[in-house]
């Protein structure tokens, strides 16, 4: 017999011996498993290193690689400024509550909510019965006071000197009488014919009628005599009293008709025909149409740092096309009572639509007391929340961190001490650079 050789010898899988072999991994698959691993390795070190450098300017670049077309320009100092918006309201400028000078019911009021008005304008009638009354009074007194100043001033007239001096003659006639019947009765009790008591009766007649006499003849004395001088001019201050007193009335009766004391528009109406008002009581209030104020809040970090003379530009979110430029009139040395803030005033002229107490606010653009320098905001970079500029050292970007100052549109205030005025930043191409990047300035923008 032949023998086989176990190395040539070849095998014949039948069903059989298929059956009864151990499975096998796929050898493919595992290859394919393997590549996959490696190509997700590769492309997570590719982005970590990708992220990294543009994260950080600090990363030095690869050598070899030409030179990035910047243009700078020179660091200058400025006054940086920030712009505040403030909120407020308009106010008119001048208002003025009309009020009643004498009480009394409203008979006529001629204006309503929105009526100019001017200086001397009638606005309202009271009832004026009890001040008719008060004249007639002071006019009677003062007449009666007038005839009395007359009479003095003339003197005393014939007749009555005439008439004073018949009471004379009959005073001294019954005195003459009351003398001879003293006379009598004297006689009669020294002969005891009468009572004594019948003598002092005689002797009080003749007492009463000589002073009766006496009296009549001062009374002649001072009409033929006439009126003193401190008699007329005491008369005179009496007339001029009841004149007073005249014209007093007048004036109460005057004021029944309620005037405008300016020129102005109507904003309140506070009474109607047939109410009841006291003296200084409310009847119109007049607003100014010339000038109205707009008074704007500061917040509390601006307190003390905003003086008249600042421009303020002014808008209303009630009239979108609204615009107007204005300087700051005044600062309200106090806080506002509701809001605690400090207040400022501007004073406009009034256009088309603005009223009282619409809303306004106000830009208004302060400088800053903080160190910097003023340049574009194209010379910024921003990393990780931080900011940027590039500045050339042996024709290779150098980033330096610097802060934001204060932010102004176009143009921003930054400061960092590593910077000096007159020192050249890159203003175009640095969004791409990293410290160390060659770079090669093809425009000076100073």
């Amino acid at each position: 017999m032949e023998s086989l050789d176990p190395q040539n010898q070849t095998e014949i899988d039948t069903p059989e011996t298929l059956d009864a072999q151990p499975s096998q991994p796929n050898r493919k698959s595992w290859v394919g498993f393997g590549c996959a691993a490696l190509l997700a390795v590769g492309g997570f070190g590719f982005w970590r290193m990708a992220n990294s450098s543009a994260d950080r300017p600090a990363v030095a670049q690869p050598q070899g690689q030409p030179p990035r077309a910047v243009e700078t320009t020179k660091l200058a100092t400025g006054t940086p400024t920030r712009t505040v918006q403030l909120l407020g309201q308009v106010e008119s400028s001048q208002q003025s509550t009309i009020r009643a000078q004498t009480g009394g019911i409203v008979e006529e009021i001629f204006v309503q909510p929105g009526d100019r008005v001017s200086e001397g304008m009638a606005i309202a009638i009271l009832d004026d019965s009890d001040q008719q009354l008060g004249i007639a009074q002071a006019q009677a007194e003062l007449a009666q006071q007038r005839s009395n100043l007359a009479r003095l001033q003339v003197g005393t007239r014939p007749e009555i000197i005439t008439q004073r001096q018949a009471a004379v003659d009959a005073a001294k006639a019954k005195e003459q009488a009351a003398q001879d019947n003293f006379k009598r009765t004297s006689n009669l009790v020294k002969e005891g014919a009468i009572s004594q008591r019948l003598l002092v009766e005689a002797r009080s007649q003749v007492d009463q009628a000589k002073g009766e006499r006496l009296a009549a003849e001062a009374s002649l004395a001072e009409a033929k005599a006439g009126p003193i001088r401190e008699e007329i001019d005491a008369q005179k201050a009496n007339v001029e009293a009841a004149t007073a007193t005249v014209n007093q009335a007048q004036l109460a009766q005057r004021r029944t008709q309620i005037v405008a004391t300016q020129a102005g528009i109507v904003q309140t109406r506070h009474v109607s025909q047939g109410d009841l008002v006291q003296s200084s009581g409310q009847i119109v209030t007049l607003v100014s149409g010339n000038q109205v104020d707009v008074f704007l809040e500061l917040p509390e970090d601006l307190s003390g740092k905003v003086t008249p003379g600042m421009s303020i530009a002014l808008t209303a979110r009630a009239l979108p096309q609204w615009k107007q430029q204005a300087t700051i009139t005044a600062v309200v040395p106090s806080a506002d009572a509701t809001s605690r803030r400090q207040r400022v005033r501007v004073q406009i002229n009034p256009t088309q639509g603005i009223l009282p107490g619409m809303a306004i606010s106000g830009a208004l653009t302060i400088p800053t007391e903080r160190e910097s320098f003023v340049v574009s905001r194209d010379v910024l970079t921003r990393r990780r929340n931080e900011w940027f500029v590039f500045t050339i050292a042996d024709k290779k970007a150098k980033p330096i961190r610097v802060e934001l100052v204060t932010d102004m549109g176009k143009q921003v205030a930054i400061f960092s001490p590593e910077l000096r005025s007159g020192q050249e930043i890159v203003i175009r191409g640095g969004d791409g650079l990293n410290e160390d990047t060659p770079v090669k300035i093809v425009g000076d923008k100073s």
